[in-house]
């Protein structure tokens, strides 16, 4: 779905934060592509072209410009099935999933056929799949020049490449740089961390947002305070086994977060900030929601949905609180980390593990479990559930299909229609996901009935997940119960 070219030149004239990343206009004369809110001089509208995406802007010849960094461009939140289709593979190309796969193996994932995705995504973004990864190696590693002290040969492993060599070659091919020139600009470097920045458009209630995620957090794991949110993270990058922390602040007066990632992350950087951005919904677009939503969203226009670091442990999370309250819901969680986590030295007082994965679950004994003070049916259905995201029959991330995703997680024992809509809205990011049974929703809408409450939140697609943080947020504590 194209923009009219007149709208773009009409926001870009006017550096219209609301189409960042939505758009990005080459200028003829100069050679180079920026976002809309780029602050050089708005060029003449017969030099301009505009592009849907950044890897479209450099097939067609032009290099990023080095002011406004359009890396750095927020992402994109959308709910019709075929764009949220070709924005997830993006998603998934971003974070390196075209590193490790290939193509057919990342279509059958999210249950569609390689031609109709490749088909897809190109009337998407105007280029195919691997043109974009291709772009967006370039560019991430662009940001590690400009934003670390990474060694190049670091750098090109971390944003993909499997040759330094041919990285070079293509950098100098594209940008008409050599790798080390960027080096000339002022970075902040420090040999135990990374720092990066991750855009959004405002508004961004961060401190709701943080408020959210404050209450559920695991402890050992997860930490906010004094407007930070900190993690423990560990995952697999090529095989290779990463554990590390980070931190994520707002940056004063600017639509930026400030990211810090322990050095230890350095080559699972692109999959870090891709799910920080779930984390934190960057991609949303708050015009379009508040619209939708009405005066349910006048008094918090900048809220967001809370999405999931890792799917898994918010699963785990989810079944722990069905029926309890959020805080004895965090103290089971921690205990888990404690006890089938990995210890981990931060610098930060209190995280202390990384949450164990669906494997290492799932291989845990049932009086392994009980012994934490989980009930047995929530120790059988954790560990389906961790069974099941091992063999990779259950994918909790975005893009994969709702509806079969739904299906599937309401197949498991202990699973319910509240459990699988709550996890659609966060570890899937499903802008549409409703949990009609939940105490809070009907609570806030006076209901008693899920099916009346369902039938209330008809006039809030698709934004149905923000119509439930709002609907929270008129409760004191805002807090939810499971089924």
């Amino acid at each position: 779905m194209w923009i009219n070219d007149d709208v773009c030149y009409q926001a870009l004239t006017a550096r219209d934060a609301r189409f960042d990343g939505q758009f990005f206009v080459a200028v003829v004369t100069t050679g180079v592509y920026c976002r809309p809110v780029c602050p050089a001089r708005v060029p003449r509208r017969d030099n301009c072209r505009f592009f849907p995406s950044a890897a479209a802007a450099e097939a067609g010849g032009y290099r990023p410009c080095l002011r406004c960094r359009p890396e750095l461009a927020p992402g994109h939140a959308s709910v019709d099935a075929r764009r949220r289709l070709a924005r997830a593979v993006a998603a998934r190309i971003d974070e390196g999933g075209l590193t490790d796969n290939h193509l057919g193996a990342l279509a059958a994932e999210l249950g569609v056929s390689d031609r109709h995705l490749r088909r897809t995504f190109g009337d998407e973004f105007g280029v195919s799949p691997v043109a974009y990864a291709q772009t967006q190696r370039l560019l991430l590693a662009k940001r590690l020049l400009t934003d670390t002290g990474l060694p190049v040969t670091e750098v090109a492993l971390a944003a993909g490449f499997g040759s330094v060599r041919r990285f070079n070659a293509l950098f100098r091919q594209r940008y008409r740089l050599q790798p080390s020139q960027l080096r000339r600009l002022p970075t902040s470097r420090h040999q135990d961390s990374l720092d990066f920045q991750l855009a959004y458009r405002p508004p961004l209630d961060w401190l709701r947002l943080l408020a959210f995620l404050g209450q559920r957090a695991i402890a050992g794991v997860e930490a906010v305070d004094d407007g930070v949110s900190r993690r423990t993270v560990a995952l697999s990058r090529q095989g290779q086994a990463l554990r590390g922390w980070l931190a994520v602040r707002p940056v004063p007066g600017r639509p930026l977060l400030a990211v810090t990632l322990s050095a230890s992350l350095a080559r699972a950087v692109p999959e870090v900030l891709g799910r920080l951005q779930r984390l934190f919904d960057l991609g949303c677009q708050p015009q379009e929601v508040s619209v939708r939503l009405g005066e349910l969203a006048e008094a918090h226009p900048g809220l967001r949905v809370p999405g999931a670091f890792d799917g898994f442990e918010a699963a785990v999370r989810a079944v722990l609180g069905q029926q309890i309250t959020v805080r004895a819901a965090c103290t089971l969680a921690g205990r888990v980390a404690a006890a089938l986590g990995e210890p981990l030295a931060t610098p930060f007082a209190g995280l202390t593990h990384t949450f164990p994965d669906a494997e290492r679950v799932a291989e845990s004994s049932a009086d392994t479990l009980g012994e934490l003070g989980i009930i047995r049916t929530r120790v059988k259905a954790i560990q389906v559930l961790a069974r099941a995201c091992a063999d990779g029959d259950l994918v909790l991330a975005p893009g994969a299909a709702v509806e079969d995703t739904l299906a599937r997680l309401q197949a498991l024992p202990g699973i319910g229609d509240w459990t699988a809509q709550y996890l659609a809205m966060r570890a899937l990011g499903w802008p549409d996901a409703f949990p009609a049974a939940d105490y809070g929703v009907l609570k806030a809408l006076g209901e008693t009935s899920p099916a009346r409450a369902r039938e209330r939140a008809e006039a809030w697609r698709p934004w149905r997940a923000y119509a439930v943080m709002h609907l929270w947020q008129s409760l004191e504590k805002g807090e939810e119960k499971g089924e």
